[in-house]
């Protein structure tokens, strides 16, 4: 049986995620080429719903997400989709930390010189509408943990019914299931919180 592209390049990025557990830097230099096409994806996806005009670049998404990455020196990595669930879930804090530093600055500070199509604007509304869903997120993980997980895969990380799936290790049904109970449950935790 022959092994598709897609495949090997799977197999290789589990493999030096499994040697970087075991301690060795080299696998890391080998991984990064691999997985920033992919970061910068997910990092797009994050800030996807944002206007031009402010200072969140995808670029420093990716970089503050990587650094925390690096950081993660307890986690086991499973696989290239393990790999990707855990940097979706740092990229929302991440993003989340911006914003409410953002919002503690009460939109004061410095112009900057950027790059206006990696640049994105955080309205107030948008803010308000990030954290709600960040605090009825958080509550939704106390009573169902994996519906809270399929919210974060699917809306923080732009991964698939499938990709989500398989990081959850349950069925494609279980994941459609779970994604329209957490977002008709998210939708009234999110009206109330701005109300």
């Amino acid at each position: 049986m022959e092994t598709s592209p897609c495949n090997t390049s799977a197999l290789e990025i589990t493999g030096l995620l499994i040697e970087w557990s075991k301690g060795d830097r080299s696998a890391l230099d080998k991984l990064l080429p691999l997985v920033e096409k992919e970061l910068y994806r997910l990092a797009h996806y994050q800030i996807r719903n944002l206007r031009p005009g402010n200072t969140l670049q995808t670029t420093a998404l990716i970089n503050e997400t990587f650094i925390r990455l690096i950081d993660q020196k307890r986690v086991q990595w499973k696989n290239r989709a393990h790999f990707f669930a855990i940097s979706a879930q740092l990229m929302r804090r991440v993003l989340l930390n911006y914003i409410r530093d953002q919002k503690r600055l009460k939109r004061g500070g410095v112009a900057m010189q950027i790059s206006f199509s990696e640049v994105m604007l955080i309205t107030p509304q948008k803010t308000d509408e990030l954290i709600a869903l960040d605090e009825a997120l958080d509550i939704l993980a106390e009573i169902d943990e994996r519906k809270s997980k399929v919210v974060e895969l699917r809306f923080f990380g732009g991964m698939s019914v499938e990709e989500t799936a398989e990081v959850l290790n349950v069925s494609p049904m279980t994941v459609i299931r779970d994604w329209n109970f957490a977002k008709a449950w998210l939708a009234r935790g999110i009206r109330n919180e701005i109300e």
